[in-house]
């Protein structure tokens, strides 16, 4: 099977998960959509996305995930009141939601793991590459991986994953790599990848984060992928498949991100990125950061 080269234009953002690590604030509220200072977490997502020259973006959604298309999508009767109160700002940024991209959805149905989300945007992706944008990992924009990662895909074909250099005592809690350096600084050739290996099977401590380049032929691969850990079909089963045998779609490269990330998958890295975001807001950062600054010595 020949490799890939098209233009990337699709991005696809899993988002079916129950998100119980937050409850209760999420028994009702998807957990995409918990603010991160004044947005839900997932416009940034959409937003990188976006950035980086992806504007037909489809979610892969589950039950009670309607907020998220309800966000998306115009709400005429705000933007309404917000014209008559002669509030430009604001119906500025209640316009940017709806403005920013294509949007798609798709249900999961049943919660059979990543790699079967993934599958489940085989039909609106067709037989070209796309990206991948998990909701937990938030990328600041001022490091554009994403960009870099199709860069990556472009040129070499096959599929791209996002690296970052973790403590190998942490290298339980990610996917995990085996990788080749290349003639490029930040790029490695994959080998083989584990899923959330102890540290003494780890083959490095590259962990796998929230973003992926695939090529199309990763569906194929899935259909074929028998579920894995915790009884889920694993995405990265299918890659290590590619990687091993790049004939089934291509060679799997890496990009090594060592730029900023904001992990708002568990309760104190979530708090951590907005006390990060907020101080770097130069609408919020000033005051906030004299009041963080106040509060620290105080608790000290």
């Amino acid at each position: 099977m020949t490799t890939s080269r098209t233009r990337i234009s699709k991005a696809v953002i899993p988002a079916a998960g129950l998100g119980t690590r937050f409850l209760p604030a999420t028994k009702a509220t998807p957990k995409e959509m918990l603010p991160v200072v004044d947005k839900p977490a997932i416009q940034y997502v959409v937003e990188e996305a976006v950035t980086a020259g992806l504007s037909d973006v489809l979610m892969v959604t589950g039950r009670n995930k309607r907020p998220l298309e309800d966000h998306f999508d115009r709400n005429y009767e705000l933007e309404q009141v917000l014209r008559d109160k002669g509030d430009g700002t604001k119906l500025a940024r209640v316009e940017e939601s709806s403005d920013l991209a294509t949007m798609h959805y798709v249900r999961q149905g049943d919660p059979r793991g990543l790699g079967h989300a993934v599958l489940c945007a085989a039909p609106h992706v067709g037989d070209q590459p796309f990206a991948v944008l998990l909701g937990d990992d938030l990328i600041d924009p001022r490091d554009p991986l994403l960009a870099r990662m199709t860069q990556i895909q472009e040129q070499h074909g096959g599929s791209v994953i996002a690296l970052m250099e973790v403590d190998p005592a942490s290298i339980h809690l990610y996917g995990c790599a085996a990788a080749a350096p290349t003639g490029e600084d930040d790029v490695v050739k994959v080998s083989d990848l584990m899923e959330k290996p102890s540290a003494d099977e780890a083959p490095s401590n590259l962990a796998i984060i929230g973003r992926y380049v695939l090529d199309p032929a990763v569906f194929e691969v899935l259909r074929k992928t028998q579920p894995g850990r915790g009884g889920e079909i694993q995405l990265t089963d299918a890659l290590q498949a590619l990687a091993s045998d790049p004939s089934l779609g291509g060679p799997v490269h890496g990009v090594v991100f060592r730029g900023r990330r904001y992990d708002t998958g568990d309760r104190g890295d979530y708090l951590r990125a907005i006390v990060r975001l907020a101080c770097e807001r130069e609408d919020l950062g000033p005051d906030f950061r004299d009041w963080l600054r106040s509060y620290v010595s105080e608790e000290m």
